[in-house]
């Protein structure tokens, strides 16, 4: 059988009603609501179907959501097939799901912790001073250069290198509308400012990391079961005490996604599932590398044909 990475979503996936046609199907998905439910205090699975999405899309709100997506599907896939991937990796939050899956930390420890990420994420900067913008259609080297010419007005850097020709970038306002300016004078298709309020994965991050650095302190994590490529080096990582560190330095660092499929890709990699809601990476992945399938779980149809695919 060919090589496959099971990769997991992050913030920005999440959307009220996600998993509607695989509740009835995958009692996974209720008991692992449930879960994690019991562990923030409040109905999870109540708020995804429900919304708003106001309230979903909160920072601290939509990470655990997103996390308790993923691993349901995930534990309903083990219930069901023998196989198990090559190779896992996430995005930015997604990163925690493939840890968890990964057997690196424990499930309910998993959820407490990516909620207090959020919130410290969220409690760093402040509202109105942070932004983050997507930059389409440039080369990373001149989204570089735009920031570059634009830090005079502030922190701004390139976040998250999502695809060839689409990079996010991140920082104070002022900065990122003349980063947005000056990668459209350099020849960008678009630059967009995103809906969220916070600028992630910058060093205005770091209070952030800090906090949360504290609370891991007191958590063990294990060896991973299956290597877990991670945002920062683009490479897998076996010791614990450096997984740690790498999930630290993940909240104020860029997300390496292209790197991370490329360097699975050379390892013979040539599958990829989405183990959670939406098809965000597989759109990306497919730009990465054009010779990828791209598989996704995030309806009972494609559930159902991803699961055919890897009988044993």
């Amino acid at each position: 059988m060919s090589k496959c990475a099971f990769v997991f979503p992050g913030q920005g996936s999440q959307q009220v009603g996600m998993l509607q046609s695989l509740w009835g199907e995958l009692p996974e998905v209720a008991q692992t609501f449930a879960e994690s439910s019991e562990v923030l205090g409040y109905d999870l699975w109540q708020l995804v179907s429900d919304g708003p999405q106001e309230q979903l899309n909160l920072t601290e709100q939509a990470q655990p959501a997103l996390l308790t997506s993923s691993i349901a599907l995930w534990r309903a896939w083990c219930a069901r097939s023998h196989y198990r991937p090559n190779y896992m990796a996430g995005h930015s939050l997604g990163e925690w799901s493939a840890l968890v899956a990964a057997g690196v930390v424990e499930f309910a420890e998993a959820v407490k912790l990516v909620q207090l990420r959020g919130r410290y994420m969220q409690a760093a900067v402040p509202p109105g001073v942070g932004a983050m913008a997507a930059i389409l259609g440039l080369e990373d080297a001149k989204v570089e250069l735009a920031c570059t010419q634009a830090s005079e007005q502030g922190v701004v850097v390139p976040v998250n290198f999502n695809s060839p020709g689409q990079v996010v970038i991140a920082g104070e306002i002022p900065a990122v509308e003349a980063a947005m300016a000056g990668a459209t004078e350099l020849g960008a298709s678009r630059a967009v400012l995103l809906p969220v309020s916070a600028p992630f994965h910058t060093i205005m991050m770091k209070p952030a990391a800090e906090r949360l650095a504290a609370d891991l302190e007191t958590v063990e994590f294990f060896a991973p079961k299956v290597p877990v490529v991670h945002n920062l080096t683009a490479r897998p990582e076996a010791d614990p005490a450096r997984i740690k560190a790498l999930m630290i330095e993940q909240i104020y660092a860029p997300v390496r996604w292209v790197e991370s499929v490329q360097f699975m890709v050379e390892q013979g990699v040539d599958t990829t599932l989405e183990v959670g809601p939406g098809r965000v990476l597989s759109g990306l992945n497919k730009r990465i590398h054009k010779g990828l399938t791209n598989l996704a779980t995030d309806d009972l149809a494609r559930w159902q044909a991803a699961l055919a695919q890897f009988q044993l």
